[in-house]
């Protein structure tokens, strides 16, 4: 049999594949469309995320793009966790997992189904990284258009978003509102569909593919309700017939450069600690090396120049009208801080993409030269109790935390240090520091947002840090480690932690110590008992055994 010209041809040329047509046919397929390039159209539509709840309107958009350029568009389903919903319960040790789920789904369909093309349709968390890292892996020609932001809300001329919530609950432990109040912000917050409305993960990860050259200009911000967003997904649809007559591939574009320029980005917005997992992730389907060292080299260059919640009281959607990420791009290429020869799903380079852009909103997108801080939102701290490192979020971190050595209160899980800190029995210079959470641990590394928003909503985010082996909400705000490596599950030192130790955290300085001697903690090691895991069966149990440790990203081994 001759090579087929096109991947689908093994679907649909020659007379020994009449039973795959018969089955085509059966779909309601002509004769007409099997000649056409066959464009998977991967949504991960459902009915329990706000953020994909209207998913269903996005893929049909992607679907007449595909048909008015010559394609025949099918669609296909992905999962998604709702990690808000998923947040302070078991439940969170499903949200990770699910990144690797939904990348061999991805790469199951892409293959077993034979498409040409992929136009992926994700829009929170964990959907987006899982659905670029299959994109890399299967390296078929891709587009990502994710469903866009919510809007924030209004309450008495207050904008609120997820956070807001979060940390009303901290509040209203502490008596600061009653349930009255509480309740004004529940209804109030999440006013309809679309991705949390602040630079929590699911922003993050929407803004840093298009930053990477995955998406659309103007896949990052375009709100989930605008008329726009529906324009774009037609636009995606259409461009990939481009993209895949140009056999422009996804390992095509996530280049070692391109991370760079994606990290330069994280880093003027003040992105998610979960960004770090993520691209780390992407980049090791991609083939790129990306040290965490790296980040810091980056991070040292890079201006932040956002201040978006929770680091600020601005939302996705005033970014969106100050010029979204082509202008934050722009920024960044005054200074020469990034690469614009590189080539994106455009079709055309960074540079001319940005090409004609303007900050619109100097207040929202502060130019270089007016920065909040030379130095990029996230850090990576090394030092004795995190060896391979552990992150946060810089650019939510008050001046007063930035350097500053606390008191150990040790937990072994999220729930402990919940009830603790709604117990009040946390004090001023404490450092909460929450365990066995990690990747093996959790498993899964559930996200700490609890924790940190009761912090918060009791006035002890310029007070007390948090330093963890599991992760934190693009939410979190105030002086929160996590993703320490080695994690307490594989021996790291995060497991030697008594009450009462002192942790000196220097976020400057990129490190963060257990100032207890080298003597006592191979002491404390030698009495270390094994850890012993929570979840006997399930994928869970098959997750804890496969998977790598958080600082490269924690993907299946």
């Amino acid at each position: 049999m001759a090579t087929p010209k096109r991947t689908s041809d093994m679907v649909f040329k020659g007379p020994e594949r009449a039973p795959h047509r018969s089955l085509f046919y059966a779909l309601g397929l002509t004769a007409e469309e099997m000649k056409r390039p066959l464009i998977g159209v991967v949504s991960s539509f459902n009915e329990i995320i706000p953020g994909h709840v209207h998913l269903d309107k996005i893929a049909e958009a992607v679907k007449a793009g595909v048909r008015m350029a010559g394609g025949t568009p099918i669609l296909v389903p992905a999962i998604g966790v709702c990690d808000g919903i998923a947040m302070n319960h078991p439940g969170m040790c499903y949200s990770l997992p699910s990144r690797e789920l939904i990348a061999d789904s991805v790469e199951t369909q892409a293959m077993a189904h034979c498409f040409d093309a992929m136009v992926l349709i994700p829009n929170c968390d964990k959907i987006i990284p899982g659905m670029l890292m299959a994109a890399a892996r299967v390296n078929i020609p891709a587009i990502v258009i994710s469903g866009g932001p919510m809007l924030g809300g209004d309450l008495d001329g207050r904008l609120l978003s997820l956070s807001s919530v979060f940390e009303a609950v901290g509040a209203c432990k502490a008596g600061k509102i009653g349930l009255k109040e509480l309740t004004d912000y529940e209804e109030t917050a999440c006013p309809g569909c679309g991705s949390c409305s602040g630079m929590f993960t699911a922003n993050s990860m929407n803004c840093l593919t298009e930053a990477i050259g995955m998406g659309l200009p103007g896949n990052g911000t375009i709100p989930a309700v605008a008329a726009a967003r529906t324009r774009l997904a037609k636009q995606a649809g259409m461009q990939i017939m481009k993209v895949l007559a140009m056999n422009l591939r996804p390992r095509d574009i996530l280049t070692p450069a391109a991370f760079t320029n994606a990290l330069r980005v994280d880093m003027a917005l003040g992105c998610s600690t979960n960004s770090v997992l993520h691209l780390c992730a992407i980049a090791h389907e991609a083939g790129v090396l990306m040290p965490l060292k790296r980040i810091n080299e980056i991070s040292a260059t890079t201006p932040n120049l956002c201040r978006l919640s929770p680091a600020g009281p601005d939302l996705i959607e005033h970014l969106h009208l100050a010029g979204g990420v082509p202008a934050i791009m722009k920024e960044l290429a005054k200074a020469r801080l990034i690469d614009t020869g590189l080539i994106t799903v455009t079709g055309k380079s960074v540079g001319r993409n940005i090409a004609g852009v303007t900050n619109r909103n100097p207040k929202v997108l502060r130019p270089v030269k007016d920065a909040y801080s030379p130095t990029g939102g996230l850090a990576i701290l090394f030092g004795n109790i995190a060896p391979r490192g552990g992150v946060v979020k810089r650019s939510a971190v008050a001046p007063e935390m930035l350097v500053k050595t606390c008191t150990a209160r040790v937990f072994d899980s999220e729930e402990a240090a919940c009830a603790a800190i709604y117990a009040r029995k946390i004090k001023k210079g404490d450092i909460v520091v929450i365990r066995n959470e990690g990747p093996k641990g959790g498993p899964g590394m559930r996200e700490m947002l609890s924790p940190t928003s009761a912090l918060a909503g009791m006035g002890l985010d310029k007070d007390v840090a948090l330093i963890t082996d599991g992760r934190f909400s693009g939410a979190t705000r105030g002086s929160a480690i996590g993703h320490v490596a080695p994690e307490a599950a594989d021996g790291g030192p995060i497991a030697l932690v008594k009450n009462g130790d002192k942790i000196a955290v220097d976020i400057p300085a990129y490190k963060v110590n257990l100032l207890v001697s080298a003597k006592e903690l191979k002491a404390r090691a030698a009495k270390l008992k094994p850890y012993r895991s929570r979840v006997k069966g399930g994928w869970l149990a098959r997750y804890q055994r496969l998977v790598g440790p958080a600082d490269i990203g924690a993907v299946l081994q």
